[in-house]
């Protein structure tokens, strides 16, 4: 299940649930019990050991022939 992460207005605390994506924008109390919350933007972080190759190295793109030069 995905786990959402709230701040309350009232107090302050950052906290997070775990509830359907159905029910991602319903409202929830902070553990504090005050119910003027807002459900924050999460961030993702993707990770890869591969990357694209630079125009520089041959990897086309850019230029004016597609990375070759027409001089």
């Amino acid at each position: 299940m995905p786990r959402y992460e709230y701040r309350c207005r009232t107090c302050g605390s950052t906290f997070e649930l775990s509830r359907p994506m159905a029910e991602s924008s319903a409202p929830a109390d902070c553990p504090s019990g005050h119910d003027d919350t807002v459900k924050l933007l999460s961030t993702v972080a993707v990770g890869g050991t591969k990357s694209a190759p630079s125009p520089a190295a041959g990897g086309g793109g850019g230029g004016c022939c597609g990375g070759g030069c027409c001089g």
